[in-house]
């Protein structure tokens, strides 16, 4: 007779390290009302409001002006514009741990697309950020109180 044993179980060693909630929106995604300056921007020129929102997200790798431009030709020929805008909204809520609500990001940016945008600016200037500067003004603008050592004329020594 063969007497059956157990396995024991093994700790791997590894730590389990304890989920953190997402974060919540600094706006709903209906409180278009917060900001009228962003609500008539996105209502009349939502490429402008996305354009102005990649380019922070993105962190300056592409221009404010390209992307609006992406986002426009997609709208107008496609209509399928909801696909950019989404990578971005995911980026965001990446970038800040913020919780997706109130259903998935695809869905947010197919049905409320400015409502999805102007949340996303509104989220931005909560976070410092004054997305009509760019990713390049929006960094001289917080490094404008660091001064570097001034450099003088270096010597040739013998």
């Amino acid at each position: 007779m063969q007497s059956s044993t157990r396995q024991p179980e093994y700790d791997t060693g590894n730590p389990t390290l304890p989920m953190t909630a997402p974060s919540q929106w600094s706006t709903g995604l209906f409180g278009c009302c917060k900001d009228c300056y962003v609500c008539c921007l996105t209502c009349w020129c939502y490429f402008i409001t996305f354009g102005e929102i990649a380019d922070i997200v993105d962190k300056g790798t592409t221009s404010c002006v390209v992307q609006g431009a992406i986002y426009l030709m997609l709208s107008l020929l496609s209509g399928c514009e909801c696909i950019d805008s989404f990578t971005y909204i995911h980026t965001l809520r990446r970038q800040y741990n913020l919780a997706e609500q109130p259903c998935n990001d695809f869905c947010v940016n197919c049905c409320c697309k400015c409502c999805a945008l102007c949340q996303e600016y509104r989220e931005l200037k909560h976070r410092g950020f004054k997305p009509s500067l760019g990713w390049e003004g929006n960094l001289a603008r917080h490094n404008q109180g660091v001064l570097l050592p001034p450099v003088g004329p270096v010597k040739m020594k013998r």
